[in-house]
């Protein structure tokens, strides 16, 4: 039978409360949100429970024994992933020679390193966050509950994942299955194998998702085998991650301007010494711990430098060309070559230390693990210090000074290694106040930054806290025969987002944009037309005045979304099983700015409806006759692997875009020496039969087409002008915030999405059915195009748009000569009937039309040809 870990007899912790006491450092949480662990009497001793302000999952499980969070002895550290790796290597047997082993980061790379020195002959690879320039993707996952999701994987040996042999996936716990459901199910599509082992300290899952691995190996037709420390699962009462959310605010409100949160002055608990086997801690009791319950605020003096302080920079002596890690790989060659150069580096840091240091720290750099735990394990085997060994890090946790919570005091400091995400905080925990006598801090030298040496830094944080503070640098190791493109995409800002640039919520979609909304652009239409088509602008130089629909419009569009949002869900649902069969299992979606981009939203939500998944969305900028922004493209192969992306626009005219798309990426690529990204654009509608990928060929209205802004996230179409866009900039658009109160664009999303579960299975099974069919573009829609062209005495075929949806375009934005609507054309053309009708615009019926409607741009247009009341000329 399960025990309680919060009702049963708890293991005492060393250090982790007064003496005397019995007092598990999950109690906290337990006692105030109703969490419960139940499972294997080793959990006591493995976790303890802490909170963090997350909207996914506000508890988070604390280990022991990982070297993250809480300072512990580098053997019992090293010495778990090791024992992990011996019971791997026995289940594998022959084929352990072939394994490779893969860890997760941020958290696990140094676990992973540790199961791959158990194994002994694997070469490890962990993901990262730190995109390297130069370096490509050999693929990208995200994360479901972590605080930073996006993971990258970017081995030196392109080869490194492509055998056959098992891969041995590593993650410091096993929760739900997602992380490591998400990776097999991306890795598998490229690279398929017959055998996996996951391998974690703790399985947490709960009974719902215990049997979805079997499950989910026999879907691939592999066996992935589970290797774990212990068991048990985390019991939720209703409603916790809403109470979870509310003490954290209520407790973080108490230290509300406290810079550094480092935990009360004064003597802290010392957290857990050697671990005694399997079973929980052991070993006599820690000195007395500071507080009761309250929140580990410091006094803004707790914060300063001790005078006495010193600061020692150590040069380690790291071997040249020696990896600091596995971000690209680590191999049992240089295993071997760190295991023999170990001693000198550690008696180099010995040597350092002050001759009274009894308690020493060997501090980690976020992903950064493996390097400092086998320095301080040396210093543990060879100095007669008590040495501990824990990481900083990127996830934001509640500190409160208690002992029976798990994360007692918190540092605070600014990045310091320039990350490709932007600046932000990042934390070291339970080191204030827990009397180390000197602190070794080890970075890469990517992180050896002004910013790491700053009032408020990381350096100075610690001297804060102890008298000695230790810097020790591993050369960051960079991949050879990499061309790095000329300018760091790294270099380039983080996507624009929700509600700061857009009306849509921040996870929705990020924009691979510069805001421009301070600019002004807009121009009169009959101005905007005479300058295009006397070659004296570029229609993407300007904007035309976003059009304010009148109440009879506004009725229309309420009426065809009405009628049209379970039609539309169809569609995206077709799409989208289409793209997730063919394209890839984990598609990063990129709409085209803009009508692409609520497309792309509502591909997201048919994702996560139907599969569970949380697919990545950027949107960029097109401009017909000068391509795809070329520093999009550099940001998207940087961040996720170019195989990845599926480019995304609401419907297809005749094609032009579609053209435009293939002979820029191409072009891209070969200037960039980037490959891998396919110009093939997914489209809810295709009537001009121009993709392979599409929810339908029907040239019906898409309601999201008859506005402008006020449908498309309040953002304008996108802006290429030379003085306001440089070559090392993304393309621009307005985000009109003036305009909220007539935005409908999640009110068109969510119409649309209301109708996902009726539609499911019949969604289902005509993708089914296209994926078995001849899709290939017949390309009639252009054809068509040139011959109305030639028919109607145009002669230039970007005077035609075809379709519903570019009609409507015409109407709004240019100077419209004519409509010519399919003969028996319904209410799909009632919006447009109503536009024409109040720009004197003539509707045409044509017989045998391959559209349901086109619209005509006036042809010679000047400002002439248009009468006293702005209206266009008929012929």
């Amino acid at each position: 039978m399960e025990k309680a870990v919060n009702e049963g007899t708890h293991h005492p912790v060393r250090d982790g409360a007064p003496a005397g006491a019995d007092t598990w450092s999950g109690d906290w949480v337990t006692r105030r949100l109703g969490v419960e662990l139940t499972g294997d009497d080793a959990l006591p001793g493995l976790l303890g429970l802490a909170l963090r302000r997350n909207p996914r999952r506000a508890h988070l499980l604390v280990s022991n024994v990982l070297g993250k969070h809480v300072p512990q002895s580098p053997s019992v550290v090293h010495g778990h992933g090791v024992e992990l790796g011996r019971r791997v290597r026995e289940l594998l047997g022959e084929s352990a020679e072939s394994a490779v082993v893969l860890g997760y980061a941020e958290t696990a790379t140094g676990l992973g390193h540790s199961v791959a020195d158990g194994l002994g002959v694997a070469p490890y690879l962990h993901s990262t966050r730190r995109p390297v320039a130069g370096t490509a993707t050999a693929g990208g996952f995200e994360e479901s509950h972590s605080h930073a999701t996006s993971h990258l994987l970017l081995p030196e040996d392109p080869g490194l994942l492509a055998g056959e042999g098992p891969l041995v996936l590593v993650d410091d716990e096993f929760s739900t299955g997602n992380t490591v459901l998400n990776t097999i199910r991306d890795l598998h599509a490229r690279y398929p194998r017959t055998r996996y082992v996951v391998v974690a300290l703790v399985d947490m899952r709960s009974p719902a998702d215990a049997g979805r691995l079997e499950e989910f190996g026999r879907g691939i037709g592999a066996r992935i085998d589970l290797v774990t420390v212990a068991s048990g699962t985390v019991r939720l009462p209703d409603g916790v991650l809403e109470k979870g959310q509310e003490l954290v605010a209520r407790y973080e409100a108490v230290t509300e301007g406290d810079l550094s949160g480092a935990g009360a002055s004064g003597q802290v608990a010392r957290f857990p010494a050697p671990v005694g086997g399997a079973g929980g801690a052991g070993g006599p009791e820690g000195e007395g711990a500071a507080g009761g319950g309250g929140c580990s605020g410091a006094r803004p003096d707790d914060d300063a430098p001790r005078p006495d302080v010193r600061l020692t920079r150590v040069e380690l002596g790291w071997p040249t060309g020696l990896p600091d890690g596995g971000r690209h790989g680590f191999t049992p060659a240089h295993r071997a070559r760190l295991e023999d150069a170990l001693p000198g580096m550690a008696g180099r840091l010995a040597d350092a230390l002050p001759a009274h240091a009894r308690r020493v720290l060997v501090l980690g750099f976020e992903e950064l693990m493996y390097a400092p735990l086998r320095l301080a394990g040396e210093l543990e085997r060879t100095t007669g210090a008590e040495v501990r060994v824990s990481t900083t890090t990127r996830s934001p946790v509640l500190a409160v000074d208690d002992p029976g919570y798990a994360i007692r005091t918190r540092l605070v400091f600014p990045a310091h290694d320039d990350p490709a995400d932007g600046p932000g905080d990042r934390y070291a925990y339970n080191v204030a106040g827990a009397g180390f006598d000197a602190v070794v801090a080890v970075v890469d030298s990517a992180a050896d930054t002004p910013a790491l040496h700053a009032p408020g830094g990381l350096l100075a944080r610690l001297a804060a806290h102890t008298p000695h503070v230790l810097l020790a640098v591993v050369p960051s190791y960079v991949p050879v025969a990499q061309d790095a493109p000329e300018r760091p995409a790294t270099m380039l800002p983080d996507p624009l987002r929700g509600p700061a640039f857009s009306s849509y919520a921040p996870e929705e979609v990020g924009w691979l944009l510069q805001d421009l909304s301070d600019v002004t652009l807009e121009a009169p239409t009959e101005e905007r037309e005479e300058a295009i088509q006397s070659g004296g602008a570029h229609y993407a130089e300007s904007l035309p005045v976003e059009y304010q629909p009148s109440e009879q419009y506004q009725r229309l569009f309420h009426a065809a979304l009405d009628e049209s949002a379970a039609r539309l869900a169809h569609a995206v649902g077709v799409v989208t099983e289409t793209v997730l069969a063919e394209r890839s299992p984990r598609p990063v979606l990129v709409s085209l700015a803009r009508a692409g981009t609520p497309v792309g939203i509502l591909m997201r939500r048919w994702a996560r409806h139907r599969h569970q998944l949380d697919l990545p969305h950027y949107a960029v900028s097109i401009v017909r006759g000068r391509g795809i922004d070329a520093n999009a493209l550099r940001w998207l192969a940087t961040h996720h692997d170019p195989r990845d992306v599926v480019f995304v626009d609401g419907w297809t005219g005749k094609g032009a875009i579609t053209r435009e798309l293939a002979q820029a990426v191409a072009e891209f690529e070969k200037a960039e020496g980037v490959t891998g990204f396919d110009p093939e654009i997914a489209v809810l509608a295709d009537p001009g039969s121009c993709v392979r990928t599409y929810g339908t060929r029907e040239d019906y209205l898409i309601p999201s087409a008859c506005l402008n802004s006020t449908v498309s996230g309040l953002i304008s179409r996108t802006v290429l002008r030379a003085d306001l866009v440089g070559p090392d900039d993304f393309h621009g658009a307005k985000f009109y915030r003036e305009l909220a109160g007539a935005d409908l664009s999640v009110a068109f999303l969510d119409a649309v999405s209301a109708h996902f579960p009726e539609v499911t299975d019949a969604a289902c099974a005509q993708a089914k059915e296209l994926l078995a069919t001849d899709r290939t573009p017949t390309w009639e829609g252009w054809a068509a195009v040139e011959r109305i062209s030639e028919e109607y005495g145009i002669h230039d075929v970007n005077l035609v748009k075809p379709g519903v949806g570019e009609t409507t375009r015409v109407l709004l934005r240019r100077v419209p000569w004519k409509v010519l609507a399919r003969a028996g054309a319904g209410r799909d053309l009632d919006h447009v009937r109503l536009l024409a009708g109040q720009r004197g615009v003539p509707v045409e019926e044509v017989d045998q039309l391959p559209y349901t409607c086109v619209g005509l741009i006036h042809p010679r247009y000047t400002r002439g040809a248009t009468g006293a009341d702005g209206r266009a000329v008929t012929r």
